[in-house]
């Protein structure tokens, strides 16, 4: 591991763990002392590959998770950072971004300093989708979930935003799979809100009401969707705030730091 931030009370490292046989790098940022501490698996958002560093995404939460007493691994995925390649096909599907969140967590299991049994998910946008997605595929993976300003739940919809930040596009997928009009159950699959049933953990959802990226609507539909399904799930509505918080953002981390004591049973800080 190689170390890239230290201070007495934490440290931050770049480092790389297995997911399905590829390598995965990232960051783990950890607080000083034994633990075993709870831990949280942090997920960015869309950027295009090109431009990605490794670590960046949610640098200041993961930062402040730390000094609050949490392990948090950030995962690049395929395909970004220093990460392994995937196939176009597969960037356009994101399902290799869930089974790389997934191994994160699993990762973190494997560290003598972290308590698996009080493990989380965090991400913001895509990540916050894919957090979702983890949920639903892997129920019992850990024991609470936040995400600010997610994708939609809904796939296609998801993905027509993708499309218009950057230069992926459903082409392969259509080609190989066929069209949503040929091929309505697949596409169903890969939209998380028609498996909410199967989320065994409380979830937290913070979006900004002036989200011109993400728009509000889709997090209301979600959380409309999870209280039919009997989810324990909030939706937290921050006023005048656009897709990255900037006036809430410390009131917004308050409330994930504080949700996530109360779901981990941990004491308040």
């Amino acid at each position: 591991m190689q170390i890239l931030k230290e201070t007495p009370t934490l440290q931050r490292f770049e480092v790389t763990y297995s997911s399905a046989g590829h390598t995965i790098s990232g960051t783990l940022t950890r607080p000083t002392g034994n633990g075993p501490f709870p831990a949280v698996v942090s997920n960015h958002g869309y950027l295009p590959p090109g431009d990605y560093q490794v670590g960046n995404g949610l640098a200041t939460e993961e930062l402040e998770l730390a000094e609050a007493g949490f392990v948090v691994l950030h995962p690049d995925y395929r395909g970004y950072g220093l990460s392994d390649p995937l196939l176009p096909f597969e960037q356009e599907l994101r399902l290799v971004y869930t089974q790389d969140v997934v191994n994160a967590a699993d990762a973190l299991t494997t560290l003598a300093f972290v308590d698996p049994t009080r493990l989380a998910l965090l991400g913001r946008s895509m990540g916050g989708a894919l957090a979702i997605n983890a949920l639903v595929t892997h129920p019992g993976l850990v024991q609470a979930a936040v995400v600010y300003a997610p994708l939609s739940s809904d796939f296609l919809e998801g993905s027509a935003l993708l499309d218009r930040l950057g230069p992926e596009t459903l082409s392969t997928v259509l080609n190989t799979f066929g069209t949503p009009e040929s091929a309505p159950d697949f596409y169903r699959g890969l939209s998380s809100r028609y498996s909410f049933d199967k989320i065994t953990e409380p979830l937290l959802i913070q979006h900004g009401t002036a989200d011109r990226t993400c728009p509000l609507r889709w997090s209301e539909k979600t959380q409309r969707l999870l209280v039919a399904a009997g989810i324990t799930s909030e939706l937290v509505e921050w006023p005048g705030e656009d897709h990255v918080f900037v006036r809430s953002a410390g009131p917004a981390l308050a409330r994930t730091i504080a949700f996530l004591r109360d779901k981990l049973d941990l004491p308040p800080s």
